[in-house]
């Protein structure tokens, strides 16, 4: 089983999601996910490498970026901008003031998906969809103009897509929402680049050969901050798990880690990977 292009990727997010939703003590709730994710959304997941691993940083991420959403939104964020939206059905679970403004862009084959297989939903909020290839740079920008001029506060969500970009793109991009007055925050991946060569295992890479991770760089938050953004928040998956009470399913190289290196070991471990709030430098 290999991963055809990125947006196969969101077919495996949404098996996580729906498979958490069923337990007992589901860390959220998300009845829809299991309408879009298909016969092949699940035969990825049973496929891929390291998919206990890839299950348990869905689930923690997804927790982690609800919360970030809610302290926005009581803070008056107006507008939420889903970009790479993929499955992600916050607008219906997560009870969003009615208004509120969300706006899901992505291919148009996912836009068109969620359209039929989510038809008869409704919504929390204010959700429109836009299909749009986001590589298009022009239409990108044209589209970041309107929102902004339409907005007050927005939020800028970019979840599981900056690891598919180069750092040519992912410099446009951060430029491109940067010059966007009304472009409060932005939430984004993080990698710790010691963990690099561990989660990118040959399987790995040769599954996904199709959807590489190709951002890569040597100092991830420094890279931001050198195109003109600042941490505003920082939660770690790891050290959320804890708080959570959900176990890690510890990889082999982590223990191995933790016994080589010890206290070095444990604080990159802690802090291996999770997600940042921005917001631009002043």
């Amino acid at each position: 089983m290999e991963i055809e292009n990125v947006s196969d990727t969101a077919l495996w997010v949404a098996v996580y999601r729906a498979e958490e939703s069923l337990r007992p003590d589901a860390l959220f709730k998300d009845p829809l996910a299991s309408r879009l994710i298909g016969d092949r959304g699940n035969s990825i997941a049973k496929n891929m490498d390291g998919s206990k691993y890839t299950r348990w940083t869905i689930v923690i991420r997804t927790v982690i970026i609800d919360n970030f959403i809610k302290k926005l939104v009581a803070e008056g964020v107006d507008t939420i901008v889903n970009l790479g939206a993929g499955l992600d059905t916050r607008p219906y679970r997560m009870g969003l003031p009615s208004t509120l403004k969300w706006i899901e862009v992505d291919y148009p084959h996912m836009i068109k998906l969620k359209n039929e297989k989510l038809h008869d939903e409704k919504p929390t909020c204010q959700l429109q969809r836009i299909s749009m290839d986001l590589s298009h740079l022009e239409e990108r920008r044209k589209l970041f103009s309107e929102i902004s001029a339409q907005s007050k506060k927005v939020l800028i969500l970019t979840e599981g897509v900056i690891p598919y970009l180069t750092e040519a793109q992912v410099a446009d991009l951060a430029a491109d929402i940067l010059k966007q007055k009304n472009f409060s925050f932005w939430i984004i991946d993080y990698i710790n680049p010691l963990i690099y060569k561990y989660i990118l295992t040959k399987k790995r890479k040769r599954q996904m050969k199709n959807a590489p991770f190709v951002f890569l760089p040597k100092d991830w938050i420094g890279f931001f901050q050198n195109h003109g953004w600042k941490i505003k928040d920082a939660t770690y998956t790891p050290e959320e798990t804890v708080r959570l009470g959900r176990p890690v399913p510890m990889p082999w190289w982590a223990a191995v880690l933790r016994f080589i290196f010890r206290p070095e070991a444990t604080q990159m471990q802690r802090q291996s990977s999770g997600y940042l709030l921005l917001e631009p430098k002043k």
